[in-house]
């Protein structure tokens, strides 16, 4: 079964074809962020014309890598939601209008199920079952996943995403849209005697997060200093601010892996690029400790960030397991709320 898959829930269009015995047959991907960096963030009508600027252009440079013909795919799977709505409706329409011209079957997508499944795209993937933690500008969950669509939520932030305190906090320092990026190299210069900013919850007793008092923690130093910010002091506060975040998410992930007895770990989502917190979870993988060890798997780079493999790919397991959601009415239906947990067992 060829699926295509069609993702813009944000600012990324991706177009991917996946097949299941072949695996990833192409994916074509154009990124906004050129676009929405004048306007420190992203522009939702602008994200939405770029959309309908570039999907089919894209549809067609994924056929064309992976040779095939229009006729040859046999359902379309799209992001139904979370997302902006104007940026999933592209999406959807494109899907409806093809799969009606097509007479082929639709399944809508959970953005985060693309996500949480991305891994298994990879050479080497995780079997089931596993803790996924899914860090992104939008979301920090904890979960345990035993199946395609057997999610069981074991934590999650409170207030800010661990992507969002990572933009916020390189905003206050002055860094480029995105700022995730931008703050994560420039603590690689800095000094982590300097600053020691608190580790939000790293001692509760649940497996909950919060960033908003380290973004404000980050603010406090800044306007400590009387005069701009050197080039230096900028790197010593984003390397203490860097150093707390990923300690507390790399605490939480060992202690969901004891809590549950699982010994597979896999990261998702967009802060899973991040190398600080691959390094850091890299060497608490592989503890002197052989009790301690435990197995970690990431997505390959290009997939972290949104794209379309991760919708091709989540929609093929999902026709997969569960054939009868695929459906033939083509009338646009996008969630831009769309609660995670109700997709969960």
């Amino acid at each position: 079964m060829i699926v295509l898959g069609i993702e813009s829930s944000c600012d990324e269009t991706g177009i991917a074809l996946y097949d299941t015995e072949q695996g990833l047959l192409s994916h074509a991907l154009h990124s906004q962020i050129a676009m929405h960096q004048e306007y420190g963030g992203v522009v939702p009508e602008l994200a939405s014309r770029d959309h309908v600027k570039r999907a089919l252009p894209l549809l067609r440079e994924a056929l064309e890598k992976a040779q095939l013909h229009q006729n040859q795919i046999d359902a379309i799977a799209y992001t139904q939601g979370p997302g902006l709505a104007g940026a999933l409706l592209v999406g959807a329409s494109v899907a409806c209008g093809l799969g009606m011209a097509l007479d082929k079957p639709l399944i809508g997508i959970h953005h985060l199920e693309g996500h949480l499944l991305s891994p298994l795209l990879a050479s080497q993937p995780p079997e089931f079952p596993f803790i996924a933690l899914l860090v992104s500008g939008g979301h920090t969950q904890l979960m345990r996943v035993d199946g395609v669509g057997q999610y069981a939520l074991l934590g999650e932030t409170l207030d800010d995403a661990a992507g969002e305190a990572f933009d916020k906090s390189a905003k206050l320092l002055g860094l480029d849209y995105p700022g995730g990026p931008a703050i994560s190299k420039l603590a690689t210069l800095g000094d982590p005697t300097i600053h020691q900013f608190p580790r939000p919850m790293l001692h509760s007793k649940d497996l909950n997060f919060s960033f908003s008092g380290l973004k404000t923690a980050v603010l406090t130093a800044v306007k400590k200093y009387p005069d701009a910010l050197s080039d230096t002091d900028k790197a010593n506060v984003a390397r203490g601010f860097v150093d707390a975040i990923i300690d507390v998410l790399v605490a939480k992930c060992l202690t969901a892996l004891k809590q549950t007895g699982l010994k597979r770990l896999v990261i998702a989502g967009g802060v899973g690029a991040n190398l600080q917190l691959r390094a850091a979870l890299n060497a608490a993988a592989n503890s002197s400790n052989p009790k301690k060890r435990f197995q970690v798997y990431y997505p390959e780079l290009e997939f972290c960030t949104d794209n379309g493999a991760m919708i091709a790919f989540a929609g093929a397991m999902r026709l997969q397991v569960h054939p009868e959601q695929a459906t033939k009415t083509y009338s646009f239906n996008v969630r831009p709320r769309w609660p995670l947990h109700e997709l969960m067992r």
